[in-house]
């Protein structure tokens, strides 16, 4: 017999509030610890900033440019920095107190914001301080990165990682969502001065916030951020076979497949200025609804083939995309291709969360950085140029193509990676007696 009610009575509904139970974001890290909370409320805050900010940039050197080519080249400007910086935060992450390299960082990305605004405010704006201070901001947030991907597991216990892994997609979820649908507005009604005044104002409330996260000091014995710390991560890192398909197929994926540097163009043939904030915030609507209904990814074992899977969908969905003259169906295909991505990083972060070992965890946050970055930022620069040469559509449609077909050659090349599973994976079985965990606080008495 199935579950009854109070009366008695079979519940006919239990099974589908069960399901539904199983489908939904698990909140249990949100519950369980304070500083994980403070992290993800400072996260949310200042990515809303962030995302006005990611607009207000390529609109205001298509305004002083007029150039497909001058908007991808910010994904250039920033590639450098991100390279550099992504290696050293990852060292910086596991020799210090991360508490304190995510708000010394924080409060640098606020100084650069603040120069945008000074710049755009200014008679004549140079493009040069443009790319120059975006590449600033691309050394910052790589430094940082791995330090507050660092926090995640000494905040949160070992057994809530994957549902911290989708808990801390909200952050970026809420702030890709209504930043550039506010960015978009702010750009269209007062300019982009007053855009980056905004996340000026972001910054400073994000630092109030981060100042009451707990100290997370450097484990007993780390050595001082150095050119050997950092080949020591990469040595740890070649040899993970599994863990260097998370990185490559992320990196095909962005780069033969990233749409943002198009968005301002194909905005403008609208002549709707509500078109803008709609294109940005599509792939961030659908990692929403990816993330609100990820009950199910704590189910699922084979994260290797996940990431395949999910990645291949985002490649499809931007061809997709990419074949329609109708913003509608553009944005649709935006918004599956934004949950596809969301369900990849889900994986991602739980096979990296897992089963690396604490000590090297911010040099390998480091690694995954330069993954998850330098894809979208050459994956612009790609977009621009293929748009010079054949146009939006075009760009869009055949860098969908390309990159479904890279996802299954790297399938096929990385065995390991495609077999992974948690639950025979050596890495993981140590990792879950290693990992510090968080207390989980007791449940009150009751009177």
């Amino acid at each position: 017999m199935g579950p009854v009610t109070a009366d008695g009575h079979q519940d006919a509904d239990a099974p589908a509030r069960r399901s539904r139970g199983r489908l939904r974001l698990d909140v249990s890290p949100l519950r369980a610890s304070r500083d994980f909370r403070l992290l993800i409320g400072s996260g949310v805050v200042t990515m809303i900033g962030s995302f006005i900010t990611l607009i207000a940039v390529p609109v205001q050197i298509k305004q002083l440019t007029g150039s497909y080519v001058a908007v991808g080249l910010v994904g250039a400007a920033e590639f450098g920095p991100m390279l550099v910086c992504g290696l050293y935060g990852g060292a910086l992450a596991d020799a210090f107190d991360r508490r304190r390299v995510v708000i010394g960082t924080e409060a640098g990305l606020l100084a650069c914001v603040g120069g945008l605004v000074l710049n755009a405010a200014a008679p004549a704006p140079r493009l040069w301080v443009v790319y120059l201070l975006a590449g600033l901001l691309a050394a910052l947030d790589s430094l940082q990165r791995p330090s507050i991907d660092g926090l995640v597991p000494r905040y949160v216990p070992p057994a809530m990682l994957p549902a911290a892994a989708a808990a801390s997609s909200l952050r970026w979820n809420v702030g890709a969502i209504l930043g550039p649908a506010v960015g978009g507005l702010i750009v269209a009604t007062a300019g982009v001065s007053a855009a980056y005044l905004v996340d000026v104002v972001t910054f400073g409330l994000s630092l109030i916030v981060l100042a009451r996260l707990a100290a997370a000091p450097a484990a007993p014995g780390a050595g001082r951020p150095s050119i050997g710390s950092i080949v020591d991560g990469l040595r740890y890192a070649a040899t993970r076979r599994d863990l260097l398909g998370t990185y490559v197929v992320d990196i095909a994926a962005m780069v033969l497949a990233m749409p943002t540097a198009l968005f301002p163009f194909l905005a403008a043939r609208t002549g709707t200025p509500w078109a803008l904030g709609a294109l940005y915030s599509a792939a961030a609507v659908g990692a929403m609804i990816a993330t609100l209904f990820s009950g199910w990814t704590s189910r699922v074992h084979r994260h290797g083939l996940g990431v395949i899977l999910a990645a291949a969908g985002w490649g499809l969905a931007i061809t997709g995309a990419g074949l329609t003259a109708s913003l509608p169906v553009l944005v649709a295909g935006l918004v599956v291709a934004g949950g596809a991505d969301m369900i990849s990083g889900i994986f991602r972060a739980t096979m990296w969360n897992q089963s690396i070992p604490d000590e090297l965890r911010g040099r390998l946050s480091g690694i995954e950085l330069l993954s998850y970055s330098s894809g979208p930022m050459l994956g612009n620069a790609r977009a621009g140029l293929a748009a010079q040469w054949g146009g939006a559509r075009f760009a869009l449609s055949s860098g969908g193509l390309l990159c479904v077909g890279a996802v299954g050659a790297l399938a096929a090349a990385l065995p390991a990676f495609r077999r992974y599973d948690q639950r025979t994976d050596p890495h993981v079985a140590v990792q879950r007696d290693r990992i510090p965990a968080a207390p989980v606080p007791a449940a009150p008495p009751v009177p």
